[in-house]
């Protein structure tokens, strides 16, 4: 069985940890009062993918991290060892669009993961009228699978878009495991 480190970064108030809990079945309801995260919440679960054989479960550590900029000096620890990221904004605020390409320099770029290894969510807030349209992004991020998670209308697509891209990054781990074999082989 794989285990995957999977960090959950965004603009604060973009939803992460509503996501995470969400994502992770911690929780029974979705929302309740906005209660920011103070440097890291970490979630560990197991997931199961249905209809492949080879990567039928993995355990997850899902790291909800704080946004709030202050945490800056925490980032690298939390980076250390990570096999995907999660970039959570909101498309709804404007800066939260030009956040999303930092988050994306100081925790994808910095650390040489693969495009499928890091996924994008749009996170519409409750009665946001949320619409699926491309958000403005930067050209280097249009590689990234991008969903729209609205987990009032449509919790199973969001769960169903995790699931792949968590399948995603495993399929990355079992080849780099792989290919670490084959070189202590030959």
């Amino acid at each position: 069985m794989f285990k995957a480190k999977i960090i959950v970064i965004g603009p604060s108030e973009s939803g992460k940890t509503v996501l995470s809990n969400f994502l992770s079945d911690t929780v029974e309801t979705i929302g309740g009062e906005y209660n920011p995260t103070q440097g890291v919440r970490i979630l560990e679960f197991e997931s199961q993918n249905e209809g492949s054989d080879k990567y039928s479960s993995c355990e997850v550590e899902l790291w909800d991290c704080a946004g709030d900029f202050r945490f800056e000096s925490c980032w690298p620890a939390l980076m250390k060892d990570a096999n995907g990221v999660i970039i959570v904004f909101n498309p709804d605020v404007p800066n939260h669009l030009k956040e999303v390409e930092t988050w994306y320099s100081m925790f994808i770029a910095s650390q040489g993961l693969q495009d499928n290894q890091c996924l994008l969510m749009a996170h519409h807030k409750p009665g946001s009228g949320a619409d699926n349209i491309q958000p403005p992004l930067a050209s280097n991020l249009n590689r990234i699978t991008l969903i729209h998670s609205n987990l009032e209308e449509e919790p199973e697509d969001v769960r169903q878009g995790f699931q792949k891209y968590l399948e995603d990054v495993v399929h990355t781990l079992s080849e780099s495991r792989e290919q670490e074999e084959m070189s202590i082989i030959t």
